[in-house]
């Protein structure tokens, strides 16, 4: 078990980012959160196989259909086992 922590910038508020991005990491598997920023930004935090990991990763560079990725920032650390689920955060 790995863990991730993605930042994802650009038109990512608005656009249902949250909400696919909790629908991919379930269907992955994932454990963590997704939540959305002061600065506009969305962040996640996922734990899970690194495969796995990697493929919420290539979901977050494209985000769904009317969000506009300009910038992603990412890092991979030790599990926390911190999470029962994946889900929104406020």
């Amino acid at each position: 078990m790995r863990r991730i922590i993605i930042k994802v910038y650009g038109l990512v508020q608005g656009v249902f980012f949250r909400y696919t991005t909790r629908k991919v990491a379930r269907k992955l598997g994932l454990l963590g959160i997704v939540k959305n920023m002061p600065d506009g930004s969305v962040y996640i935090e996922a734990e899970g196989p690194e495969e796995n990991l990697s493929e919420l990763l290539k979901y977050a560079k494209r985000g769904p259909k009317y969000a506009e990725v300009t910038n992603i920032e990412y890092e991979y650390t030790d599990s926390q086992s911190k999470y029962k689920g994946f889900d929104y955060a406020f």
